[in-house]
């Protein structure tokens, strides 16, 4: 029984086998789809297919940078073992790089690598983020890794004008490691802003809090939240007497971009 491609594709996303362990099947099959199944089952090459429910918290973040471009890939995996093997972070590196030279949806490209992936390293491996940022002419590309235990887990891209390299360097590696949501407080939504407000309006009542005083203690525990999780507030790492804001001075943080294992 003759077989195309599209079965062979069928056949990969029935059971998560590798495309070439998929045609195998087929052929020593005559095209047989059910018996193909069975075959890559008991030749245990089918395993990956129930790999899906995993939990795939570790992984490895890449980072490339080429010129005024920046990309960030998250790989996925199920072990820090797996995640700290050549194999998959030479993948990561090579999304990285695709992303860069191409775009975020160029990952695609890969997919049937990836699916083969998951056969070898017999885990449920996993794209995650894909993160690129393009820096307009003039303005410059800041970039931090975090390596640990051999692999990238804490990568960031920040775009900034009117900074040299060394400031944006220093702005991407606070970023690594205090964590901002929000550029901003105009880029806090209105749902979390008033949703924490309600939230801390209740903690200072039930703390007993005068009821008349309770608009400004608010106020000044909302300005907390900003210095928490707003990248302009934030009190600046290496020197928390003054705010990443007053640390940048003149220039201008445009955009910037964080992506974490875990």
């Amino acid at each position: 029984m003759a077989f195309t491609a599209k079965d062979v594709q069928n056949l990969r996303q029935s059971t998560g086998a590798g495309m070439m362990d998929a045609k195998k099947a087929l052929e020593a099959n005559d095209g047989d789809f059910e018996a193909a199944k069975q075959w890559l089952r008991e030749k245990g090459l089918a395993a990956s297919s129930n790999r899906g429910d995993r939990e795939n918290t570790q992984g490895v973040v890449a980072l490339e940078i080429s010129g005024n471009i920046g990309a960030i890939v998250k790989l996925k995996s199920e072990t820090d073992f797996v995640a700290a093997s050549d194999q998959f972070k030479d993948e990561a590196a090579t999304l990285a790089q695709l992303v860069a030279k191409k775009g975020e949806a160029a990952v695609s490209e890969r997919a049937s690598i990836l699916d083969d992936l998951k056969i070898v390293l017999k885990e449920n491996i996993e794209l995650g983020t894909v993160a690129r940022i393009e820096a307009a002419p003039g303005n410059v590309l800041g970039s931090y890794l975090h390596i640990q235990g051999g692999r990238g887990v804490n990568a960031v891209l920040v775009e900034m004008s009117g900074a040299n390299d060394e400031l944006a360097h220093d702005v991407a590696v606070h970023i690594g490691f205090a964590r901002p949501k929000y550029l901003s407080r105009d880029n806090v939504p209105a749902e979390v802003l008033d949703r924490e407000r309600s939230t801390l309006e209740a903690l200072s009542r039930n703390e007993g809090k005068p009821e008349t005083a309770l608009p400004k203690i608010v106020e000044g525990r909302i300005n907390g939240f900003f210095k928490d999780v707003v990248l302009l507030e934030q009190p600046y790492a290496k020197d928390d007497k003054q705010s990443i804001k007053q640390f940048i001075g003149k220039a201008t943080i445009v955009n910037y971009v964080q992506v974490e294992i875990g």
